[in-house]
């Protein structure tokens, strides 16, 4: 079973091989990262690694326990009164298995107990009805907001976490 993990320097080679190999398959449910985002990713990382040292943003990548392999990337970004918003994405070989719901509930134990966020938002393109469907199992509400999203047409959601 795949284990979600902090974000630490030494994923850096496995995050940037997640991100190439399904670059396509991303990019058809989300705005691509651009080819930028590949050439120059080791600044990328340590920035991130940054920002999660700062407490602003928490990162986490679910890891294939026998190979190393990373599957999905889920993150609590701006982190700040006890809201943060999460985004995630998944490899397209561990979709369909229930992998990203369950990291998300992980996630909301790690919220409660560590991070000390109570709410969490979350923002999906309309087309990417695999996110949503992801949001809405995992107790996430439409918000009837709309966002955009890099250019595209999105929906805001948010998931009130319980105590403790």
């Amino acid at each position: 079973m795949p284990v979600l993990q902090r974000l630490r320097p030494d994923h850096a080679p496995a995050v940037l091989a997640f991100e190439a190999a399904n670059r396509t398959f991303f990019a058809a449910s989300v705005p691509d990262r651009g080819d930028a985002f590949f050439a120059d990713y080791p600044p990328r990382h340590e920035a991130l690694l940054a920002e999660q040292a700062a407490g602003t943003c928490h990162f986490h990548v679910l890891v294939a326990e026998d190979t190393g392999e990373v599957l999905g990337r889920f993150n609590l970004m701006d982190a700040a009164d006890g809201t943060a918003e999460l985004g995630f994405r998944l490899a397209e070989k561990a979709t369909g298995h229930g992998l990203a719901t369950a990291a998300v509930h992980d996630l909301f134990a790690l919220c409660r107990t560590t991070y000390g966020l109570t709410v969490l938002t979350a923002r999906a393109a309309v087309r990417n009805t695999a996110s949503r469907a992801v949001l809405g199992r995992a107790g996430f509400v439409e918000t009837g907001e709309e966002v955009e999203l890099s250019g595209e047409r999105g929906v805001g959601f948010v998931r009130v976490l319980g105590a403790a």
